[in-house]
C-alpha cells in the first residue's frame, strides 16, 4: 500500500463507496466502434462519457457520433425508466457529456457557449466536461460564470434530467473554491508511477466522494486492485484506469479501451449511476 496522506474522514469512509467509470473521451465512433458499444452494455457502472468530435462539438452534426449519442442516450432511457430486471440498478444509466476545452481560461465565453449549444442541439447531451479548466483562485470567477449559464442551458433543454452534469477537467487538485462550481472535479489525471504515491488535500475530506474522478493510465492489471483502493482511499467516486500509456506513438492513452475491461467491469460490478 503507498503512503497517502488522507483526512481522517476520508479513512473512516475508504472502502465503502460504490465506484463507477468516467469516460474522458474515446476516438470518433467511426474510428472506436467497439468502444462506443461498450459503454451501453447492461452491467457496465457507467457515470458518464464524454463526447469530443474536434475539440468541441465540430462544425455541424456527425452522422456516427449522432448513432452512439442515441445508443447511450436510449441506454439511460431504458435503466432509468423500466426495462429488463438488470436495469433497474441503472447499470448502464450513464450521462453523455459534450467535451468544452477551456484552455486554461483563454477562450472566450462566447465561443464556449457556442459550442454548448451546437452539443444541446444536436446530441442531447446531459452536461458537459470543462478540459483543460483552470486551477488557480483568479480563474475562478470566470468558470463559475460559464458553469452557472451551462447549468442554465441545460435546464432548458429536453435532454438533461436533473438540470445535467457539470465536470471540470482539472487534472490536478484545483483551489479549493472550484468545489462550489461544478458537480465534480477530475483532481488527478496522469500515470501510475505517479498516482500510487500521490497525496490528497484535505479539504476534499468535506466532500463526499462521487464529487471527484480521477484518470490514471500505465496501470498494470496486477496493481488494479491497489489503483482501486488508492481511489477509495483518497474519496474518489468515479474512475478511468487502464493500461494504455503515452508512450510508443500514442498520443492520447484513454482513447481506447484498456485490455483488461471486462476484468475492471466485473470487480467494480453494477452500480446505481449519478
Amino acid at each position: 500500500m503507498p503512503h497517502l496522506t488522507a483526512p481522517a474522514d476520508a479513512r473512516r469512509t475508504a472502502g465503502g463507496e460504490q465506484l463507477g467509470f468516467g469516460v474522458p473521451g474515446y476516438a470518433h465512433p467511426l474510428l472506436a466502434p467497439a468502444e462506443w458499444a461498450g459503454l451501453a452494455r447492461p452491467g457496465t457502472p457507467l457515470h458518464w462519457a464524454v463526447l469530443n468530435i474536434a475539440d468541441g462539438p465540430g462544425s455541424r452534426p456527425d452522422p456516427h457520433c449522432l448513432e452512439a449519442a442515441g445508443r447511450l442516450h436510449n441506454a439511460r432511457e431504458r435503466a432509468l425508466h423500466g426495462g429488463s430486471p438488470d436495469d433497474t440498478v441503472r447499470a448502464s444509466g450513464g450521462r453523455l457529456l459534450g467535451h468544452l476545452d477551456l484552455a486554461h481560461g483563454e477562450r472566450p465565453f462566447e465561443e464556449l457557449i457556442a459550442d454548448a449549444r451546437s452539443f444541446i442541439d444536436w446530441y442531447r447531451i446531459g452536461g458537459f466536461y470543462l478540459a483543460r479548466c483552470p486551477t488557480e483562485r483568479a480563474g475562478l470567477p470566470a468558470v463559475r460564470r460559464l458553469t452557472g449559464t451551462l447549468h442554465a442551458l441545460l435546464a432548458e433543454s429536453d435532454s438533461a434530467d436533473d438540470g445535467g452534469r457539470l465536470v471540470l477537467g482539472h487534472g490536478t487538485q484545483p483551489y479549493p473554491g472550484y468545489a462550489e462550481a461544478a458537480d465534480q472535479l477530475v483532481t488527478f489525471q496522469g500515470p501510475w508511477t505517479d498516482y500510487r504515491w500521490s497525496q490528497v488535500a484535505e479539504w476534499t475530506a468535506d466532500y463526499p466522494p462521487e464529487r471527484f474522478a480521477h484518470f490514471v493510465h500505465g496501470v498494470p492489471r496486477t496493481h488494479l486492485e491497489e489503483a482501486m483502493r488508492i481511489a477509495r482511499w483518497q474519496g474518489a467516486g468515479t474512475i478511468f484506469f487502464t493500461d494504455r500509456d503515452d508512450r510508443s506513438g500514442q498520443s492520447d492513452p484513454f482513447a481506447t479501451l484498456p485490455r483488461y475491461w471486462d476484468e475492471i467491469v466485473s470487480r467494480i460490478g453494477p452500480g446505481i449511476s449519478e
